[in-house]
C-alpha cells in the first residue's frame, strides 16, 4: 500500500510549486485521509446509534476497523486509476516477477480484507492478513522511497512512510486482538 502525493519536482509545474513538508506530504494524502475519516465517521455514527440505544459501533476498536476498512477501499482502487497503477508497479522491486499481477493482486487482497474486517466471521482473521500484506508490501515502499521525485508523486520519504506504516499495522493488530 502507498500514499499518493503531489509530485515534487518531476514536472515542469511541480517545479515551480513549493516543497510540501514530508511528514504532511504523507500524512496529507488520500490513504491517510481516508483512514481519518473512516474512524471520525465510525465514531459519530456509532454514538447516534447509541443514543437510539443501539451500541453496535460503540468503542475504539469499531473505530478503527471503520477507518481501516475504507482507508483499505482507497488504497485498493488506486490500483483502477493508470497513473497511479503505472507508479505502484514501478515501485515493485526489481526481483519479483510480472510487478502488474502483484499490484492488481495487493488491491484485490486489500478489497476483499477491508470487506472481511467489517463481517464479524472473518474480522480478526482479516485484519491479521492485512497487517502481513502490510509487512510484506513495505519493500516497494522503502523503493519508493529510495527513487524519489523519479516516481512522481506516488513516494513519501522512508522516515514518515515507515511511521506511517507502522501505525497502519499497529492498528490492524489493534483490531484483531481487540
Amino acid at each position: 500500500m502507498t500514499t499518493a502525493s503531489a509530485p515534487t519536482g518531476s514536472t515542469p509545474e511541480a517545479a515551480a510549486s513549493p516543497r510540501r513538508n514530508p511528514w504532511a506530504q504523507t500524512f496529507l494524502s488520500p490513504v491517510p485521509i481516508a483512514f481519518a475519516i473512516g474512524t471520525l465517521g465510525t465514531a459519530v455514527l456509532g454514538a447516534v446509534l447509541a443514543a437510539f440505544g443501539i451500541p453496535g459501533l460503540a468503542g475504539w476498536q469499531a473505530w478503527l476497523t471503520g477507518g481501516l476498512s475504507l482507508m483499505f477501499l482507497i488504497s485498493a482502487s488506486g490500483r483502477l486509476q493508470p497513473k497511479v497503477r503505472a507508479g505502484l508497479v514501478a515501485m515493485v522491486p526489481p526481483g519479483v516477477p510480472n510487478p502488474g499481477l502483484v499490484v492488481a493482486a495487493t488491491g484485490v487482497l486489500e478489497a476483499a480484507g477491508a470487506i472481511g474486517l467489517l463481517l464479524p466471521p472473518t474480522h480478526r482473521a482479516a485484519a491479521i492478513c492485512l497487517a502481513l500484506l502490510l509487512i510484506a508490501v513495505f519493500p516497494a515502499n522503502v523503493r519508493a522511497a529510495r527513487l524519489g521525485e523519479r516516481l512522481g508523486g506516488l513516494f513519501s520519504p522512508l522516515l514518515p512512510r515507515t511511521v506511517e506504516q507502522v501505525v497502519w499495522i499497529a492498528a490492524c493488530v489493534a483490531v484483531a486482538i481487540g
